[in-house]
């Protein structure tokens, strides 16, 4: 399974997002997830990790599917060097093999060191980073998503679900109770 992951801010919170779906090319989810996080680091340049990690932490322990992909919104190194960046804080917070693709807007810092991705008519380059596979073939695999525009459909999913959450609160209204909705509910 692979699942993507993304976390808005409002406020004083974070409010973190997972899309569970099985085939790169599916066009919709299996289920989604959410977590709200009330205490948060303070910002500090180059240790967003810090701020980041523990609303993706909470929603990834709610996931019920066995997930061997992670996708977020970040880099899993900062450089050529494998400075570590968001992904590999990740990768060592969960203490078991998994990979992880990092999918940034923007390049960071003026390195070169990302695979670049431009998808459906857009001329701005998606940079992908990964660990436990190249970047090369990642990039593929974010490519190979569905959706016309530059960012997959499913990523826009999980970046549009942690906003809601922000807007409307938990799914279901109850933030410590199952906060899993299926595809089909999500039509509602």
């Amino acid at each position: 399974m692979i699942a993507c992951l993304d976390v808005y801010y409002s406020q004083d919170k974070a409010h973190a997002a997972a899309v569970v779906f099985s085939d790169w090319a599916d066009t919709s989810s299996l289920a989604e997830y959410e977590a709200t996080v009330d205490e948060l680091a303070p910002y500090q340049p180059g240790q967003f990790y810090l701020r980041e990690l523990p609303p993706l932490l909470a929603v990834i322990a709610k996931i019920a599917e066995s997930v061997d992909t992670y996708v977020l919104d970040g880099y899993c190194h900062l450089s050529a060097d494998s400075a570590p960046g968001l992904g590999e804080h990740l990768r060592a917070s969960l203490h078991q093999p998994v990979i992880i693709i990092g999918v940034a807007k923007n390049r960071y810092q003026q390195t070169e060191h990302a695979a670049q991705l431009c998808r459906g008519q857009s001329v701005r380059p998606l940079f992908i980073t990964a660990i436990g596979i190249d970047y090369d073939a990642a990039a593929r695999l974010i490519g190979s998503m569905a959706g016309e525009f530059r960012m997959p459909t499913l990523i826009k999913a999980a970046d549009a679900l942690s906003r809601k959450v922000a807007e409307d609160g938990p799914i279901g209204g109850n933030l410590e109770g199952d906060s899993r909705t299926s595809a089909a509910e999500e039509c509602d």
